[in-house]
């Protein structure tokens, strides 16, 4: 699962500029949950291969009154979400109250922490950060995140070893369950993961325990989210038809007669976890209510992972043929984009098209994990051009040369050429969908990258070409030197005569 590092500190100490730091963007934001826009913020970052997410929070002061308060305990509750946490302070503002309370609350919670002293620019550190030491957080780390100064040596110095040694790339699953897992829980590392993985994920109250029972079978006995394991999704192994599954279950999954949907936790730690791990999501919406902000935040999370989708309308059952066919345009004008993925009518309570999602979540996992040899590739891209060719820039057409495979799950093609960076997206679109029809690709999106100039026989070619220079000027140096010895001989002659 991805390890979590919540950024905790007063307001204005910089925890914002080092969230976007760490993501590597401005708009890294991954959910801002309805009602809570002013506390927790979740972005995805990656130091190397290695992801992880990152909880930007609501300042702490000590003096919270009224929502203050509110947004005290969100943080509190991001501290205690995370697997490392970011405290960071002002050097210039020196410490506070605040600093000794937040300091007072990590030493209580035994929380793995680092005393991050941010705004050090044009500070001499040895002056500055002597009196952070009281803080009792051990030595402080210095940066400047909003000139990235000591960003990335941050990041050398609690990434190696959160990631590389707690979650190494060998080990990835290890280091979140600490209880004993119930009789028919399974932690990730002690499960045998068979099959397709699926993670069902939605906002609260869409129906996703009662999909998730109805998938697994009425009396599938199964465990409620006990209390220190709530960032552990649970999962749940099986068969269906001959085919392993191993459902990822975000929301706790339990008997049906004690589903209480208005008690169903949600979590967006769990949902980004189970969806970086799965081959196949299914996102749940609830027809009856429409399509909410906090959908299209669930569907950003699905995109921007790149994993194979699927949508469920649930609690179909009951509705009239208007407000059906009223959710129907909602959804071609709200997704008209999202032309991949199978959409299926449902109801989870009395299992209404349920075993339709399993013959799109195959379908899509069939093309999410399919390999293609170079030369067929390369061959589809060929019948592209013929048909159509890219426009002319400044002149000039550009040449796409060969395509390769450059991942699964999405799957991932390489298109190299020259000029390569200045086709009009229209063309890129094109070829994404002349890929999709050929390949036959369903339920999955493609990730097309396009390379300047980058072919690999190109080094090869140079030598040799440098080979027959050098042979040639080798071949008419031998030529001069025996020229010249036959000139030598004939003058030879020439004067003995």
């Amino acid at each position: 699962m991805l390890p979590v590092i919540a950024l905790v500190g007063r307001p204005n100490v910089g925890k914002s500029t080092l969230f976007n730091r760490l993501t590597k963007s401005r708009d890294a934001l991954v959910a801002e949950i309805a009602g809570l826009t002013r506390d927790r913020k979740y972005g995805e970052g990656k130091v190397g291969r290695r992801p992880f997410i990152v909880i930007d929070t609501g300042g702490i002061s000590g003096e919270e009154e009224g929502i203050d308060e509110v947004m005290a305990q969100q943080s509190f509750q991001a501290i205690e979400e995370a697997d490392i946490v970011f405290f960071m302070v002002d050097v210039g503002a020196g410490i506070t109250a605040g600093d000794r309370m937040i300091a007072d609350h990590l030493r209580r919670n035994g929380k793995s922490a680092y005393l991050i002293a941010n705004k050090i620019d044009g500070k001499n550190p040895d002056v500055v950060l002597g009196e952070f030491y009281e803080l009792g957080m051990g030595e402080p780390l210095a940066i400047a995140a909003a000139h990235n100064r000591g960003v990335s040596t941050l990041v050398d110095h609690v990434m190696d070893e959160l990631l590389g040694a707690e979650f190494s790339e060998e080990e990835p699953e290890t280091g979140y369950l600490e209880d004993e897992p119930a009789e028919e829980e399974v932690s990730h590392e002690e499960l045998d993961v068979r099959g397709i993985k699926i993670a069902v994920v939605g906002r609260p109250n869409v129906g996703k325990s009662t999909l998730v029972n109805r998938m697994l079978g009425e009396d599938r006995v199964v465990v409620y989210d006990h209390a220190g394991t709530t960032r552990d999704s649970i999962y749940i192994p099986y068969e269906r038809f001959g085919q392993d599954y191993t459902l990822i279950d975000t929301a706790g999954v339990r008997r049906r007669k004690n589903i209480s949907e208005a008690a169903e936790k949600f979590s967006i730690i769990k949902t980004l976890q189970a969806i970086q791990d799965c081959h196949v999501c299914i996102l749940v919406l609830d027809a009856r209510t429409g399509i909410v902000e906090q959908d299209l935040h669930m569907l950003s999370f699905v995109l921007n992972s790149g994993r194979a989708l699927v949508l469920a309308i649930n609690k179909w059952d009951g509705m009239d043929a208007y407000d059906k066919q009223r959710v129907k345009d909602e959804l071609d004008r709200r997704f008209d984009f999202l032309t991949f993925a199978e959409q299926h009518f449902i109801s989870a309570l009395h299992g209404t098209g349920v075993g339709h999602l399993y013959e799109s979540v195959d379908k899509a996992y069939q093309s999410a994990m399919s390999k293609w040899q170079t030369n067929m590739l390369t061959r589809i891209l060929e019948d592209a051009i013929a048909s159509h060719q890219p426009p002319l820039i400044r002149g000039r057409r550009p040449k796409l040369r060969y395509a390769h495979q450059g991942g699964s799950n999405p799957p991932r093609i390489i298109v190299h050429g020259n000029m390569t960076n200045e086709l009009p997206e229209d063309y890129k679109r094109y070829l994404a969908n002349t890929f999709r029809r050929v390949l036959d690709i369903q339920g999955t999106p493609i990730r097309f990258e396009f390379r300047q100039g980058d072919n690999p026989f190109s080094e090869r070619a140079t030598e040799v070409k440098h080979r027959s220079k050098r042979r040639a000027q080798a071949v008419e140096k031998t030529s001069s030197i025996r020229q010249a010895k036959k000139d030598k001989t004939k003058r030879q002659r020439r004067k003995s005569n």
